[in-house]
């Protein structure tokens, strides 16, 4: 899997995508993460990227032609979608990343300012991808957002073979709670069911706590959730549980 970062921070993504996992994976040949400064292709001394807006306002505007050619600039192989992270764009979610990490390459704009000429977009944009519904300076965060969640994804990155499986989100639910060492914490215990080595009766204390986690904090998720006969009966068990401790 190949991931092209074009932005005008190279170092914050170099950082992040060199540590943990990230920096396993690339040592190992599993994904390639690969950074382009956005600077190098501005065509005047000062290097310039930015510029005033048409039209007034405040800030400025991340110009097209050092993007467009940044972007031309890249190997044409193997195809890759390009996609700009901007607030505007369509939400990230587990089903989105399983879709991405389908492709063989993705191709990230990190915007900054107050956004990019729209004809760099229209030119070279296939699509938008917002990772949530708020504002920061640039898209570097997003990008890697984007990264991680897509690498998790590919086969050999994470240590466990159904670590990924296992996530929030996977299967349209909140992940359940988790317990390490000690067994008892600060007069806190353990659930008793976890240490008891009866691996049907944890998978399913597991699949009980991760219904409640979302029925109590993410109920919108249960209403597109794929829930078995054996799911809806755990639910209505923690449903009239959550009633019984309501004041």
């Amino acid at each position: 899997m190949i991931f092209d970062l074009l932005t005008l921070l190279p170092e914050v993504c170099e950082a992040y995508c060199q540590a943990s996992i990230l920096g396993r994976a690339q040592k190992a040949g599993l994904i390639t993460v690969r950074l382009t400064n956005v600077r190098d292709f501005a065509i005047d001394r000062h290097r310039t990227v930015d510029d005033a807006p048409y039209g007034g306002g405040d800030g400025m505007v991340m110009m097209a032609p050092p993007l467009v050619a940044a972007l031309e600039s890249l190997p044409a192989e193997p195809a890759g979608r390009v996609i700009h992270l901007t607030p505007q764009g369509r939400p990230l979610d587990q089903d989105k990343v399983q879709e991405l990490a389908g492709l063989p390459r993705l191709i990230l704009i990190c915007g900054r300012y107050e956004g990019v000429d729209e004809r760099a977009r229209l030119l070279m944009v296939d699509e938008d991808l917002s990772v949530g519904d708020f504002v920061i300076s640039g898209g570097e965060l997003a990008a890697l957002c984007v990264v991680e969640a897509v690498s998790r994804l590919v086969p050999g990155v994470l240590g466990g073979a159904e670590s990924a499986a296992h996530d929030s989100f996977v299967d349209g639910l909140l992940e359940h709670p988790h317990y390490t060492r000690p067994p008892e914490f600060r007069g806190l215990q353990v659930p008793e069911v976890l240490v008891s080595g009866n691996h049907a009766a944890i998978a399913r204390w597991r699949r009980k706590e991760s219904l409640r986690r979302t029925l109590l904090r993410r109920p919108d998720l249960l209403a597109r959730a794929r829930l078995s006969p054996e799911d809806l009966e755990l639910l209505q068990q923690v449903e009239a549980e959550e009633d019984l401790l309501a004041p």
